[in-house]
């Protein structure tokens, strides 16, 4: 085993660090406060390249693997810039997977270009308000109407939506009732989010405004049988394609978090005085920060085995769903410490630990909660019977 940090990745992590070196707290405060996209943010990473880093050479993009997208990520959210800055990013650079592996030459030639330079963005269409991780009970519908498609019900919780020209939407194609297996009968869609038939509204949320969260309705959208992504009906087990690369960038992201949670709190506990002494000094105060650098490094472990065997063509369920759940734990721990060390003060913005406390938190939630987790590792790593 060999633990050394190749020399690609420390340059990645130096070079996205430089570009986030421009942009600063007030700047990340600003945006989350006037719910306002990054866009300068956006573009310069979007400009060196980082937006397609794992988008095929072919199609502009830079052919890299999970493992170096997850360390840009990291670095991004590290810098302060924490989901907000990340979440600008990461549809980008894992949402076209099923695009990549299973849409037709004509659509990738018409779309991850336009993806890999940050032209093109697009949100990924799954949850709704009923069906939550019940994936194979969404109601949305797409029906063939000769050349195209006829798309009618509703999504919730999609990441940009409003600012996005297209959207991976999975749509039943047959209703639940009418296939021997649920996971059967949904489809792929690359559908257009700024035809007519399209409603979206941004969702008033607590934290990470500046990537806006929207419920969609479709009321008769037509869709092209060309933005069909793959088969008709196969659309679930593409889209299983995404989520083990989606669950370790985010593992990612949180490994981010908890580094700027804790340089933060560390530093206010060294500088801090109270009772003639730094309160870094107290037990109360340094064990809680020693624990929450320690849990970060053993989620980092996580990931990078993760990442390894995703790029390696390793399965990889068990080892990305660990990986997210236990970075996003980790996180959290760290968020919380720091909140816990500056006290008072953690309430004024300025200090930002706010932010990764909120931000962070949504990390055990979404985009699986961390019960879903224990339940694909019960069943499917432990043997034990289904609970749900």
């Amino acid at each position: 085993m060999d633990f050394e940090e190749p020399e690609h990745i420390r340059d990645i992590r130096q070079a996205v660090r430089d570009i986030c070196d421009g942009f600063g707290a007030e700047y990340w405060r600003r945006c989350d406060e006037q719910h306002e996209f990054p866009w300068d943010f956006y573009d310069a990473m979007a400009s060196a390249g980082w937006v397609g880093i794992s988008i095929p050479e072919e199609f502009g993009g830079g052919g890299a693997g999970i493992t170096e997208a997850s360390v840009v990520l990291e670095e991004v959210a590290a810098s302060g810039a924490a989901m907000n800055g990340a979440s600008a990013l990461h549809i980008s650079i894992f949402g076209m997977n099923p695009v990549v592996k299973h849409g037709s030459d004509a659509m990738k030639e018409a779309y991850l270009a336009r993806v890999a330079s940050g032209e093109l963005h697009v949100s990924f269409g799954v949850t709704e308000p009923d069906a939550g991780t019940d994936t194979p009970s969404i109601t949305t519908r797409a029906v063939r109407d000769g050349d195209e498609y006829v798309v009618s019900g509703q999504k919730v919780w999609i990441t940009k939506a409003h600012i996005s020209e297209k959207v991976l939407l999975l749509a039943r194609t047959t209703p639940l009732d009418q296939v021997d297996k649920r996971t059967k009968g949904m489809s792929l869609f690359l559908a257009d989010l700024k035809a007519p038939g399209v409603d979206i509204e941004l969702i008033d949320k607590i934290g990470r405004n500046a990537v806006g969260s929207c419920e969609i309705r479709f009321d008769g959208l037509r869709v092209s049988a060309d933005d069909l992504v793959g088969e008709e009906g196969r659309g679930f087990s593409y889209l299983l394609d995404g989520l083990n690369p989606e669950r370790i960038l985010i593992a990612g992201e949180a490994i981010g978090i908890g580094r700027a949670a804790l340089r933060t709190a560390t530093a206010y506990a060294r500088e801090r005085v109270v009772f003639g002494r730094p309160i870094g000094k107290n037990q109360g105060i340094s064990f809680p920060l020693a624990e929450a650098h320690m849990r970060l490094r053993a989620a980092e472990l996580a990931v990078r085995e993760a990442s390894w065997r995703y790029d390696n063509g390793l399965p990889c369920g068990e080892h990305a769903n660990a990986a997210k759940f236990l970075a996003s734990d980790a996180a959290f721990f760290a968020a919380d410490c720091a909140m816990q060390t500056l006290g008072g003060f953690a309430y004024a913005k300025e200090y930002n630990v706010g932010r990764y406390w909120v931000e962070s938190r949504l990390m055990k939630s979404a985009p699986v909660s961390q019960q879903m987790v224990l339940n694909y590792i019960a069943e499917h790593v432990l043997s034990l019977p289904r609970s749900y």
